[in-house]
């Protein structure tokens, strides 16, 4: 099994909506997103030969991942009053909803599920929201 690795890292907000700590308010985070992809056999003709895939490739679609939550408030849908995104709106900030609690552990399943639907052979997806602390989603071969 053939593997490529690759990170890129944002900056963004978010908090736990219901939980009991430190984490329910809103706090930032410098996340790493690192993607493993991987597969059995090399590209045997064309530019490509005897790649898994051009590293060009990958490094653009894990970066412009990342740039799309750069510098933005990420929000749990239904975490917050109405009121509160209108103001939120109202000061032009970027606020990016996701169906699922913003964790570590849901952003790295998140990415996986976006990078597969870009074609990519996802085969993990690490999410670092501080330098000692990631959560790893493995996808299902």
């Amino acid at each position: 099994m053939y593997s490529l690795k690759t990170s890129a890292s944002f900056d963004s907000a978010h908090f736990l909506a219901g939980y009991d700590g430190k984490c329910a308010n809103l706090h930032g985070h410098r996340w790493t997103i690192e993607v493993r992809i991987g597969g059995a056999d090399l590209k045997n003709e064309g530019q490509e030969r005897g790649m898994l895939t051009d590293f060009g490739v990958l490094k653009k679609a894990v970066r412009e991942l990342a740039d799309r939550f750069d510098h933005a408030l990420i929000y749990e849908a239904g975490s917050l009053r109405e009121r509160t995104l209108d103001a939120l709106r109202e000061e032009r900030f970027c606020l990016i909803e996701v169906p699922f609690r913003p964790t570590a552990e849901n952003f790295a399943k998140h990415f996986a599920d976006l990078l597969t639907e870009e074609g990519l052979p996802v085969r993990s997806v690490t999410v670092w929201e501080t330098p000692d602390n990631c959560a790893e989603y493995e996808a299902e071969s």
